[in-house]
């Protein structure tokens, strides 16, 4: 698996999916390495970073889809808030391997993996950016 600084990458990729969620978090390039190791996730193209190390944006691709990435920009509007009343899906073959991958690359775990009400697997970690991941497993 490639760093995000250690390759020469496009900064425009095509979009994959229909509705793309866009992060701003505290360290775009450093949440975009955790995502390849705790989900799987493949950067697509980044904007280089400016002096402060900060990336305006970087694209990944997860689980199938897009999900882009920025670090806060104060001096542009762009102030660092704390992630709130939102979490993002993953839809995934296996949940207790999952969520094991995740938690082993320092997610927190919230909800073990467990058979739902609904019938699937579920179950939900936080990453070290706050952002919530719900990790589902559709039954058979």
């Amino acid at each position: 698996m490639s760093s995000v600084m250690e390759t020469q990458l496009p900064m425009k990729a095509p979009v994959k999916s229909g509705c793309v969620a866009y992060l701003n978090v505290d360290g775009a390039l450093a949440a975009a390495a955790f995502y390849q190791k705790a989900f799987g996730a493949s950067v697509a193209a980044q904007i280089p970073p400016d002096a402060a190390g900060r990336s305006m944006h970087v694209h990944l691709h997860v689980n199938g889809g897009s999900l882009m990435l920025s670090d806060f920009y104060p001096e542009h509007g762009h102030a660092k808030v704390e992630p709130q009343g939102f979490s993002l899906v993953l839809t995934v073959p296996d949940v207790e391997a999952a969520f094991k991958r995740a938690v082993e690359a320092g997610a927190e775990g919230l909800t073990p993996p467990q058979k739902m009400f609904w019938g699937d697997f579920y179950a939900e970690v936080r990453d070290p950016y706050g952002v919530r991941w719900a990790l589902d497993q559709p039954a058979d």
